[in-house]
């Protein structure tokens, strides 16, 4: 069943309060370290607004990530450690690149840097400073400039024969314990973001600068997140895609504070591998 078969206004949902980005003069912009003297961490300033996010599990088989920019997978996996990078280097990676390639149909797949998250009450997001917290503000991982850049910076004597073809950055994220009821991820359908929804920021790092899209708020988004996800699920999330012929390009995501949590429930961790997804075109 397909979501044009689907009444959305049926399926259960909670309301919860999502960050969006509030109106800033100039490009917004955030430091992945501290700032220099005078400077904020960030311009990028959140913007709150209760949103429906949608049961999607009810309805998962239909999404699609050239139309929503997301998809639930099953992938079940032998990793017994996900706090061990060498592990997670030597175990994971061969596999989800082995998975990604077969399910996407990809003739290559790189996966180029990892995130682990483990939610810490009261915790600062710092890099290099133990798990990082969930991001709890409405973005995309990449923009329509650094997706294409990524190509360049990993794969810098193929580059330019590989960006002739099609190239996607595609995160796989997945709870490393389950069932998840602690800071879902929540994604918007990308059928429902304009282009104009989608501002261009920078994240300045020490040795390099990085660009993300923050997110304005547009009521016409529609949202859903997978309830209780376990660890052999994994959601695909578009962060990129070279392709400019009306399939979705940029997937909006963030995580949010479900009102329907048990009190009790455990914090939430995750992994997230972010790949490169190339198809000769």
């Amino acid at each position: 069943m397909g979501l044009q078969e689907t009444r959305i206004e049926s399926l259960p949902f909670v309301t919860a309060e999502l960050n969006y980005l509030a109106p800033t003069p100039g490009k917004p912009r955030t430091y992945a370290f501290d700032p220099p003297p005078g400077e904020p961490k960030s311009t990028a300033l959140p913007e709150a607004h209760n949103v429906p996010i949608f049961d999607g599990r009810l309805i998962s088989d239909s999404f699609s990530l050239d139309r929503e920019g997301f998809a639930l997978v099953k992938h079940p996996t032998v990793v017994k450690d996900y706090y061990d990078d060498n592990e997670v280097r030597n175990v994971y990676y061969p596999a989800v690149e082995a998975f990604l390639k077969a399910t996407l149909k990809a003739d290559r797949v790189l996966i180029f840097d990892h995130t682990v998250r483990k939610r810490v009450e009261g915790a600062a997001d710092i890099r290099g400073g133990g798990p990082r917290q969930p991001a709890t503000r409405v973005h995309v991982d990449q923009t329509a400039v650094s997706g294409r850049n990524r190509v360049f910076e990993h794969l810098p004597d193929e580059a330019e024969q590989l960006v002739k073809g099609r190239v996607q950055v595609i995160n796989l994220w997945r709870p490393i314990r389950g069932p998840l009821r602690d800071s879902p991820l929540a994604m918007a359908d990308g059928t429902t973001v304009a282009p104009e929804d989608l501002i261009a920021s920078d994240l300045i790092y020490p040795n390099r600068s990085g660009e993300t899209y923050s997110v304005k708020y547009n009521p016409n988004h529609r949202w859903f997140y997978i309830p209780e996800m376990t660890p052999d699920e994994a959601i695909l999330l578009k962060c990129y895609d070279s392709a400019t012929d009306g399939r979705t390009r940029f997937g909006p995501h963030t995580a949010f504070v479900d009102p329907t949590t048990p009190a009790d429930a455990a914090p939430r961790e995750s992994i997230e591998l972010r790949t490169l997804v190339f198809h000769k075109q």
